[in-house]
């Protein structure tokens, strides 16, 4: 089975949770913006997906 075009997981910073609820993607919380990138880049090589950056301290992984 092969997911595509779905959100697969959403990270953010810890101090923007009230932007962000729980739907059908996990949720990653970093302490600063240097550790969202970082967590972002490892769930993107992990589940072969693309980070979208929200420009808000968002990001989205979705697997295209």
């Amino acid at each position: 089975m092969v997911i595509n075009n779905n959100i697969l997981a959403i990270v953010t910073l810890k101090e923007e949770q009230e932007k962000v609820r729980g739907g059908g993607a996990p949720l990653f919380y970093g302490e600063d913006e240097e550790e969202v990138e970082y967590l972002s880049m490892l769930i993107a090589r992990i589940t072969d997906s693309m980070v979208h950056d929200l420009g808000n301290g968002i990001n989205i992984l979705v697997k295209h």
